[in-house]
């Protein structure tokens, strides 16, 4: 029985494990992406069997010529006598071990050589650069392809070698081919051959991996990446004379191994490991010790600025715009009258902030969520591109009730877009919807245009069960009819999005897999079911693109009647000459991910980086597409070369999708963190690191408002912006620059530099990009020591007498004053800062209202109930700004002559006349303490009678309650600015 059991075993095991396979094989070819799967497990088992076989091979005729060539009788002594016993011991299982320490060393080197995989498919796939580095003049492909090959087949053989030397050695000694007698160690010709062999062999690895350490230099990692003049004028030399005696004592042993005589391959040797550390180590210490460090500036510089020129390149910089910009300090009066196009589009919605604006009123049904951030894109509408703040409706699996069938097919998908207005907002602080609602409509489309049903999503469950034959009844929940609706319409999907699980085998496959035996005896299950997993965008596009390192931010768009997520890909490589390396995870690093609210880049070290891919998921069906983006990078034409099929142009790329796409978020943030020390050009500047710059801290994320060097880096933001000496505005993200901050000090808040990226690649035709898309602007602002950072902005807002009153009034009754994302912009001759102000009451369905912004000009705060209001405050009373919010100018709750918002139903009180100077208003007592205490009772009224509002859903009551809030307050401030005057 127990054979048979073992038998049973295997074949369990064995069936298990192909049928996860053969599920991986339906799901790639489903996607059009089989050729993905069959290239990189095909290398894998080929770079296997062929590590498996060296490895075992070389273990297995080392014991076997060692065992062969054992000495048939061995001079008795103690120690003999113990070997003795071991041989004894070990002869019945000998056979089995002589075969299976070859298979088990065998697995171990088979298992790390599959992982190489992209290193072997790159190197026989790759495609020069065009490009020599300055040192030995190859091509940089020698360095991103070759040499990691090189190096990897190197150090495998190198361990095959020790290894079989370790087995020939213990072999020999257990069987006495090596003793250990009186007059010393004793070895038998047969040993001393197979080990000289064994030795030369590692000598002459050894030799090819100094002559490889030789260009290893050019990637060299220090205060300057690559070969410097010590590298260059003593290592590599070094390196060359080492891998030449490393050749020739090899000789010698194999000599020596005939001839008997061992004593000058055991001097050369000697000499060998003498010169390896006199010229591997001493004398390239007394060379940078005694010849660099004097004259470091004047030796080094050639060497320096070959690791600004390749550093710059390798990352995208060396195509950097530079301008010269002398901030203006002092507003005036219509100084903004030419930056229309950037002052309409200042984002006023923090889409860090509002997720619960847009919970609160456009999530309808329990099992329905939005992201905790949201994304910033761009829309044309009625023939102007306007910023938006886009989401979309998923599904919440925690909100759907228990069960299989529930949580696998009653349940299967979120449903529509909901986006706001990024610069406008309605009367009453909240969101201006765009595209909201159950159904769908809005300026964006509605069901007749686009397809809203998200079926694939960040939040999607991990499988779902969809799919039946024409005209059986719907079983998928789709959505309410409406928005007031009880009822839910039911849908059947349609589409091609996941392997067929109608049939006995597939079934069973799929259930063992997610190891459901609901899946397996379900009568839901039907004959044209199909089964959808893998449903985040992210992971699909690591499945089918495992060569590319993903941004850790997609977003939804509509495109071309679909909803598509969006997904930047870069290749990466830490093997380019002369290029600082940079850790991505700590350089992607910032206030957002510090909170959770984005991802940022694995904790992998590069040293080169493209946008090569723009890829696409399609919401609905899940369907994959990946562009070329980047087709003039030679890793990404390798890897084309490797997937052929898998990859299409750029120029297939519709006009509506590359409206879209936009300058990826972790490139640019890689970008900014190098550019920091990489601005400067000059090498004196450089060596003396007297003009680098940091990326300041976020003033939002700083405890107690106090900016320390621990405070994590402010995240670039996406803007509408007009550049100085550009044309026109772009879709740019864009980070400020504040002096170098070293580790441990406080940063100076000075603004010395400010860097927008264009993240415009649409023209408006199919497959044109546009020309501008990319392009790096910097605006050097280092020479004015005296412009004002974005703390520096922060602490002016926070210190501002009667910003801090108004700001002290809107806490009243608990509220939550809440300050949105700090924006830099280069306007009016100078740097502005605006920050949007939030307030959020204490009630359990409230949400952040936008209630007042903040503008500064050099050291002048504007603030007031609109942007349009701040900015006329900053400059002398009028801008000249066009704003997105200028129509809410005396429409604000704040001003109760204000008419309702739409849909409340009653008109605003009647205001009060506002008092002559000197005069008591009316309903004042002419006690100022107690009209400002009564003021305060109502306020707290107000905001309680709010709080109940928005949990009943009266949005008319929530309304009224806040006209009267605003009253209160402005009386507060009224009987505060009487205290303040002596009770007038």
């Amino acid at each position: 029985m127990i054979p048979t059991l073992i038998v049973v075993a295997v074949i369990v095991i064995a069936f298990v494990y192909l049928s996860q396979v053969y599920a991986d094989v339906l799901w790639y070819n489903q996607l059009g992406f089989l050729e993905v799967f069959v290239t990189e497990n095909l290398t894998r088992i080929v770079l296997f069997l062929v590590a498996f076989l060296v490895m075992a091979a070389a273990v297995y005729f080392s014991l076997r010529i060692a065992f062969r060539n054992r000495p048939i009788y061995a001079p008795d002594s103690a120690i003999q006598d113990n070997l003795n016993r071991y041989q004894a011991q070990l002869e019945p299982i000998r056979r089995l071990l002589m075969l299976g320490i070859p298979v088990v060393l065998g697995a171990f080197a088979g298992t790390a050589a599959s992982s190489q995989w992209q290193q072997v498919l790159l190197f026989i796939n790759q495609e020069p650069f065009n490009r020599q580095d300055p040192e030995f003049g190859l091509d940089y492909a020698f360095y991103m392809f070759t040499l990691p090959f090189l190096n990897f087949v190197t150090g495998f053989l190198i361990s095959v070698v020790i290894i079989s030397a370790i087995a020939t050695v213990l072999t020999h000694y257990l069987y006495g081919g090596i003793r250990l007698e009186e007059k010393g160690l004793f070895t038998t010709k047969a040993a001393r051959v197979q080990i000289a062999v064994v030795a030369a062999l590692f000598l002459i690895l050894q030799g090819v991996n100094y002559w490889l350490d030789r260009y290893d230099t050019l990637l060299n990692q220090g205060t300057w990446a690559g070969a410097l003049y010590t590298d260059v004028n003593a290592v590599i030399p070094t390196k060359a004379i080492l891998a030449v005696a490393a050749i020739i004592v090899a000789v010698l042993f194999v000599a020596s191994a005939f001839l008997g005589r061992w004593r000058l391959p055991l001097i050369g040797t000697a000499m060998l490991i003498i010169t390896a550390l006199l010229a591997g180590g001493v004398y390239p210490s007394v060379v940078q010790r005694f010849q660099v460090r004097p004259s470091e500036l004047s030796l080094e510089e050639p060497f320096i600025e070959r690791n600004i020129q390749l550093t710059r390149e390798a990352y995208g910089l060396d195509q950097v715009e530079v301008e010269a910009y002398a901030p203006e300090s002092i507003p005036t009066a219509g100084a903004l009258n030419e930056d229309g196009e950037t002052t309409a589009n200042i984002r006023l919605l923090d889409p860090n902030l509002i997720s619960d604006a847009f919970s609160q009123l456009q999530q309808f049904r329990q099992y329905y969520q939005f992201p905790e951030t949201l994304n910033v894109d761009r829309y044309e509408i009625d023939g102007e591109v306007v910023d938006t703040v886009i989401a979309v409706r998923e599904l919440d699996v925690n909100g759907v009730p228990d069960g299989w069938v529930n949580e696998h097919v009653f349940y299967t998908h979120g449903y529509g877009v909901v986006a706001a207005a990024g610069s406008t907002v309605e009367p009453d602080g909240r969101a201006s919807f765009l595209q909201s609602g159950i159904p769908s409509t809005g300026v964006l489309g509605d069901e007749s245009t686009y397809e809203p049903r998200i079926y694939f999503g960040e939040e999607s469950p991990e499988y779902s069960i969809v799919g039946a034959p024409e005209g059986q009844t719907p079983a998928e929940i789709d959505r309410p009819q409406n928005e007031n609706s009880d009822d839910e319409s039911r849908t059947t999907f349609s589409g091609d999005g996941g392997p067929n699980v109608g049939n006995a085998f597939n079934r069973l496959v799929y259930a063992l897999k997610f190891q459901s035996t609901d899946l397996l005896l379900s009568d839901q299950v039907n004959s044209d079911s199909q089964i959808l997993y893998d449903r985040d965008p992210v992971d699909r596009i690591r499945k089918v693109a495992p060569y590319l390192t993903l941004d850790g931010n997609s977003y939804p768009a509509i495109v071309d009647g679909r909803v598509k997520w969006i997904i930047d890909g870069y290749t990466t490589s830490n093997s380019f000459p002369y290029s600082m390396q940079q850790e991505l995870e700590q350089a992607t690093q910032d206030s957002q991910t510090a909170e959770g609210l984005a991802t940022a880049l694995p904790a992998e070290r590069v040293n080169y980086i493209r946008n090569a891919v723009k890829a696409t998921v399609d919401a609905y069906d899940g369907s994959v597409d990946l562009y070329a983006w980047d087709d003039q990078d030679p890793v990404l034409r390798s890897w084309q070369n490797v997937y052929p099929s898998s990859l299409k142009p750029y120029s297939e790329m519709s006009a509506d999708l590359m409206a879209h796409v936009r300058y990826p978020e972790d490139l640019f943030k890689v970008q900014r963190e190098l550019l920091a020390r990489y601005h400067v050009t000059d090498t004196d500047a450089f060596y003396n690191n007297s003009e680098a710059w940091s990326v300041p801290a976020d003033p939002g994320a700083a405890s107690d408002n106090a900016v320390t060097a621990s405070t994590p880096r402010q995240p670039p933001f996406y803007l509408t912006l007009q550049m100085p000496n550009q044309e026109q505005a772009a879709f740019s993200l864009t980070t400020p620059f504040i002096p170098y901050v070293p580790a441990g000090q406080t940063p100076r808040n000075v603004l010395y530099g400010f860097l927008a990226a264009n993240g415009d690649a649409g023209t408006g035709e199919d497959g044109v990009k546009n020309e501008n898309y990319g392009r790096l602007t910097l605006l050097d602002s280092s020479g004015q020591d005296s412009v004002v950072g974005p703390g520096q902005a922060q602490n002016l807002f926070n210190s501002d007498t009667t910003v801090s009153q108004e700001l002290n009034l809107l806490r009243q009754g608990a509220s939550e004053v809440i300050n949105g994302n700090l924006l830099t912009l280069p306007i009016g001759g100078g740097i502005a800062y605006v920050q949007p102000v939030y307030v959020q009451s204490s009630g359990s369905s409230s949400f952040p209202v936008l209630r007042r912004v903040l503008v500064s000009f050099g050291e002048t705060v504007g603030f007031a109930p609109t942007l349009a209001e701040a900015l006329d405050q900053v400059f002398g009373g009028n801008s000249g700004a066009t704003t997105g919010d200028e129509e809410n100018v005396g429409e604000t709750p704040e001003d109760p002559a204000a008419p309702p918002a739409e849909g409340d139903g009653e008109a605003a009180p009647t205001p009060a006349p506002t008092p002559a100077e000197g005069d008591t208003p009316e309903g004042a007592t002419g006690d100022p303490a107690a009209d400002l205490r009564a003021a305060l009772a109502d306020a707290n009224d107000a905001i309680q009678e709010g709080n109940a509002a928005l949990e009943a859903g009266d949005f008319a009551a929530y309304g009224e309650a806040q006209d009267r809030l605003e009253q209160a307050i402005q009386r507060a401030l009224d009987a505060e600015e009487r205290a303040a005057g002596g009770g007038q």
